[in-house]
């Protein structure tokens, strides 16, 4: 199943379209998506450290908390997982073992950073690792995804921590590293892409909600194949908890709740029941 998903989401990179990933959090969310005819999903840093510790996005979910969660999705659902893996949980040798633990785990995609994480003390602001830690740590993931065949991703933050000349430059380095795409945060212009676009010929990720690079047409004929554009499903999941457990607490109508024949979907009742007459005599 890994091998499919990873050959599914190298087709995407290799394409000429722009698509749109899930966000999921869980087996559940991503099983949602995998229903609804999404292309790929992913799960960010902030939504496992929600899903996981209920901890806000400053890193302190362990490697084997985060690998474990991949897994338990990629277990449930037949959809190519992209991960923020991060920083990679350390140095080049953690983030050897990061990629070899998200290989095992099913992961099709990981990226790895160049963002100083965690947060140092007195940083009040992101701050970037040096571009020659940054080369050394995709360049370590490149080299230990060589056996399973994952996709790593090298991920660039510079563009709005250091500006755009920048994230060009490392964007040059990062693509004489193996790396098979390149996810950028921080653009807001089609001319960023644009000069990004100069300097490598890798297909691009990228993660922002700014109205200029909403089209994904237009984005398509600047080498984006995948652009996220934020992590909702997650909020909304808090919310409609929230307010189903207050509807309750108050005696008060409840929202809109899905029904049994979404449950069943979600929960894939109909395999159960199959193993049930097939194993148990029910």
């Amino acid at each position: 199943m890994a091998t499919q998903a990873r050959a599914a989401y190298r087709a995407l990179l290799a394409g000429s379209a722009c698509v749109r990933p899930a966000s999921v959090f869980d087996p559940i969310s991503a099983r949602i998506a995998a229903d609804l005819g999404y292309a790929c999903a992913m799960l960010a840093g902030s939504t496992a450290s929600l899903a996981v510790l209920g901890a806000p996005d400053i890193v302190v979910l362990t490697l084997t908390e985060f690998a474990d969660l991949a897994g338990r999705i990629t277990r449930a659902a037949d959809i190519p997982l992209m991960v923020d893996a991060d920083h990679g949980y350390g140095n080049a040798h953690n983030v050897m073992r990061t990629v070899g633990e998200l290989a095992r785990a099913g992961v099709a995609a990981c990226t790895i950073e160049d963002t100083d994480l965690p947060q140092p003390f007195g940083a009040a602001t992101p701050r970037l690792v040096s571009r020659e830690e940054a080369v050394g740590k995709v360049a370590a993931g490149v080299a230990a995804a060589a056996e399973s065949g994952i996709i790593v991703i090298g991920r660039i933050a510079a563009a709005g921590i250091a500006g755009i000349d920048e994230a060009a430059a490392r964007a040059a380095l990062f693509s004489e590293t193996g790396a098979q795409a390149l996810f950028f945060t921080g653009l807001t212009e089609i001319a960023e892409l644009q000069a990004l676009r100069a300097v490598t010929h890798l297909p691009f990720v990228i993660s922002t909600a700014s109205p200029a690079l909403a089209d994904p047409a237009v984005l398509a004929h600047h080498g984006v194949r995948v652009a996220l554009r934020g992590h909702q499903p997650i909020a909304a999941a808090i919310e409609a908890v929230r307010a189903t457990m207050l509807a309750l607490r108050d005696g008060t109508p409840l929202p809109r709740l899905a029904d049994s024949e979404t449950m069943a979907q979600v929960t894939r009742a109909a395999d159960y029941a199959k193993a049930n007459r097939a194993f148990l005599g029910l």
